[in-house]
């Protein structure tokens, strides 16, 4: 006998549509009936299970975690109904988590690629400009299509943040990882590191705080997606007051990049800039916090079906991931009020089910 949940509630296939009558058939969705009666009905309002763009599964504070605690990652992320992870750099081997038909489903970016001494350490390649073509290509060659690269940091020489490489070596590792048929997305907090990194021909920008009005109409026209990363901008307080003593430019600069934060993101959705949610969880972020990203986008003046689009029906066709459709694989939550009118209530889902299997 197959395994028959059904969903009573309302699915909400996209932001403006909305049908009745679906169903998990043997971990399948469908919209036809079954013959047979159903083992379990779920109620509520129904639609695809999160998507995590910036997220780092295998990551700690000092670089890879022991399996133990990739599991403990992943288990946090999929309680609070983040389904699909997006990687976003992790010098620890995940493929085995791919395997696991218990845990989120897993984008691999590989290991962060940095400047020498210009990174936290541990957690990805450092290397020089000479080096970064051939890096770029290896990782588009080991990761899922996506290679990460560490487009600025901290200069101490300069005491403020500073690109990792010349702009000239920036186009031809993307022009590399291109060739090898991955996308290439990139740590930007500065400003002008924005305007490498667009020349470049870059297909996604991690937190850009540094944007400026002269950017938004390249992200459009260009189609570059931002992943705000807006619970880990919060802490650019505490770094700049940890920083200040010895670099007080970059203190103040870290500082002004996070007061302009929700202003910037407002901006750039206004003008269509394609957003998705990432929590950047993994090293300092708690895993699991994917409710509270998307809260922060909406403080930043997104409506909820915005949101929603950002953390679920527009992040997976970005990806290349199913929605709610016939015979996607049933990776759905369940929210116990309309969530474009009550965005909170992602906070508290009723359930969580992961290739029709409940999980809560």
């Amino acid at each position: 006998m197959p395994n028959i949940i059904e969903f009573s509630g309302p699915v909400l296939v996209s932001a403006h549509e909305e049908r009745r009558g679906l169903w998990s058939v043997d971990g399948r969705l469908t919209f036809s009936r079954p013959e047979a009666a159903p083992d379990t009905v779920l109620e509520g309002w129904v639609l695809p299970g999160f998507v995590d763009a910036h997220c780092h599964i295998g990551l700690g504070a000092g670089g890879a975690v022991d399996e133990a605690t990739t599991l403990e990652q992943a288990r946090t992320d999929l309680s609070a109904g983040t389904l699909l992870v997006r990687d976003a750099g992790s010098p620890a081997n995940t493929r085995w988590v791919q395997q696991r038909t218990d845990l989120p489903r897993l984008i691999r970016a590989g290991r962060h690629i940095a400047r020498s001494r210009r990174y936290l350490r541990g957690l990805g390649h450092e290397v020089e400009p000479e080096q970064l073509v051939e890096t770029v290509r290896k990782e588009a060659r080991d990761g899922d299509g996506w290679v990460k690269l560490v487009g600025d940091w901290i200069d101490r020489g300069v005491g403020d943040l500073a690109p990792s490489f010349p702009a000239a070596v920036v186009k031809d590792a993307i022009a590399a990882a291109h060739d090898e048929g991955a996308r290439v997305t990139a740590h930007c907090f500065a400003e002008e590191t924005l305007d490498d990194m667009l020349d470049a021909g870059i297909d996604c920008i991690e937190h850009a705080t540094g944007l400026l009005p002269r950017h938004i109409p390249r992200l459009v026209e260009q189609g570059v997606p931002i992943v705000p990363t807006l619970v880990n901008i919060a802490t650019f307080p505490d770094i700049a007051a940890q920083a200040g003593p010895k670099f007080p430019e970059y203190a103040q600069h870290m500082t002004a990049l996070w007061e302009r934060r929700r202003e910037r993101v407002l901006e750039a959705y206004e003008a269509g800039v394609s957003i998705y949610a990432g929590t950047d969880a993994g090293s300092v972020i708690k895993h699991g916090r994917i409710a509270d990203e998307m809260q922060e986008l909406h403080d930043a003046g997104l409506p909820p079906s915005a949101v929603l689009e950002a953390a679920a029906w527009g992040a997976r066709r970005w990806l290349g991931a199913e929605g709610v459709s016939e015979g996607a694989s049933a990776d759905v939550v369940i929210c116990r009020e309309d969530p474009r009118r009550a965005l909170a209530t992602v906070r508290e889902l009723s359930h969580v089910v992961l290739r029709g299997t409940i999980v809560r």
